[in-house]
Parts: structure tokens; sequence; C-alpha cells
């Protein structure tokens, strides 16, 4: 998958500051090594999983060394098996021991964000429910994580408050009800600015409709709450299901018919993936 613009801008400013949160002044522990001395190295990948992230994973060492060979044997989106090897490196060894671990801090996270988001979209698989992210991100890594539930077969919902509106309970309360709060999204979205609304209860999401809500979003319903609402929406609105929805759960919410899943651990909850990258002989 190739990063756009947009993405690319993200990724530079994710790496610089990776590599100043680690390196600092300088790398003390790499001036064991004298300056001029080159490596070989491999990274191993310990389990199965999505690849994702070799676009940070290789700017981190260029940063260090403009020179230095990178080959992949896999690329973002693809699933790798336990024990492959994913790339071997050639290049300074100092500049290759002071981008080790922000590399892999950026590769092990992405793919694990990828990995998971997989699993439920094969959980899902025939129903026609789609997997969608959330805004519940790792600070900093917002879009990095959200290119990451594409590799894995996901899509992505607004990447701010600047690019979609979701009224939420709050939002309701504040503006005085849900046919006022959708009427006001009405009047200030701009152009292809998507308007959903969160609702909590079979009554609320009658309400949603019948103020002409086309997009809805299902906050902790039960399965059975669920069947019903995807009966009382019918084709007015889409319904999207959310809140608590795990892996062993989310085929389930799947048949109930709704349109999308969000879930938020895809992002928040994740386990980094076992990498190891090894020297070897020059």
């Amino acid at each position: 998958m190739n990063p756009s613009s947009h993405l690319l801008d993200a990724l530079r400013r994710n790496v610089e500051a990776a590599l100043v949160e680690d390196i600092g002044g300088g790398d003390l522990t790499a001036q064991l090594i004298p300056a001029e001395n080159a490596a070989t190295a491999t990274v191993i990948c310990r389990v199965a999983a999505v690849l994702c992230g070799t676009d940070w994973f290789e700017a981190c060492f260029r940063n260090l060394d403009a020179g230095i060979e990178i080959k992949w044997h896999a690329h973002d989106g693809e699933t790798i098996a336990a024990g492959s090897t994913l790339c071997e490196i050639h290049g300074n060894a100092r500049a290759m021991l002071s981008a080790e671990r922000p590399a892999l801090n950026f590769l092990q996270t992405l793919s694990a964000t990828a990995t998971a988001t997989r699993r439920y979209v094969e959980a899902v698989k025939g129903t026609g429910a789609r997997i969608m992210d959330t805004r519940k991100t790792l600070p900093g890594l917002r879009l990095a994580q959200k290119y990451a539930v594409r590799c894995g077969g996901g899509e992505n919902q607004r990447s701010g408050l600047y690019d979609g509106i979701l009224i939420k309970e709050n939002h309701i309360m504040a503006a005085g009800g849900i046919r006022a709060a959708l009427a006001q999204a009405g009047r200030i979205a701009p152009q292809g600015v998507p308007i959903q609304i969160e609702v909590e209860s079979l009554s609320e999401l009658e309400q949603a409709l019948e103020a002409g809500a086309q997009l809805v979003l299902l906050d902790n319903f039960g399965l059975e709450a669920m069947r019903k609402a995807v009966k009382l929406a019918g084709s007015r609105a889409e319904l999207e299901a959310s809140g608590g929805i795990t892996l062993e759960t989310v085929r389930d919410v799947a048949e109930m018919g709704v349109h999308r899943i969000s879930v938020g651990s895809l992002t928040k909850d994740i386990k980094a993936v076992d990498l190891s990258l090894r020297f070897g002989p020059i």
C-alpha cells in the first residue's frame, strides 16, 4: 500500500520525534563501535502477523544513514508466518544500532494493529458488515494506525474532529435534543462531510430517523435490541454497532444485519508483534 502525501508528512514527524526522543544529544553506547564500521542484520518475526510499518522502519535508518540498504521479503498488508525473515539490512553499524529500537517500535506496533484488524475482518467475512476504526489511537500515531487498519482490511472513519461530525450524548444534551442537534449539524457541515449521531435506545433511534439521520451509531446495544434496530431502520439509515465488541462476539453482531462495526481495541488495546533484529557477519 502506498502512503498518501498527508500520511508521508505524518510519517516524517513520527520518525523525527522518535529519533530525538531516543537519541537526544547522541547514542553513547553506539560509540563502542568505530564510526567507519559497517554491519549486516536481519529482522525476524517470531509470530504469525500482518506486516505493516515498513516505511516508518526504513525512515528511521535512512535518517541516520542515507546509503543504508534494506531488502524486504514481505510488504505491508501481507501475512507473514512465525519465524519469517522480514528484511536484511546493510549499512553503517553505529547508525543501525541507534535506529534499531525506534524502527522496531514502529514496525511491531503498526503490525499489531494490522494483525488485530485482519482477525476481525476474517471473523465477519460473508456477513456484509465492515470493520471500522475509531479515534482511540496512540497519541501522535493517529494516521499511522489508521493506515495499519487499512493494511489489515478494515476501513477508516474520520481522522479527527475536523473531517466528520459525530453527535454524541453530550452534544445532544448541550444542543437541546436529537432533532435540534441534527438540524444544526445539517446547517454547519461542509459539503461531503458525514454526519453521524449516536443513540442509546430504540426510542432515540426512532427520534433520529424521524429527524432525517442517515448514519446512526448504536451505542452498547444488546443483540436483540440491535436486531430490532435493524428492522426499525430498514433502508432509512446506515447502522453502526459500537461498544464492548470483541473478537468472540463480533460475528454475532455482524449477523444482526448492521452495516458497520467500530472497534476501538484495534488501535488502543494492541499487543506488539514479537520482532527481533540480529547482527550477523558482514
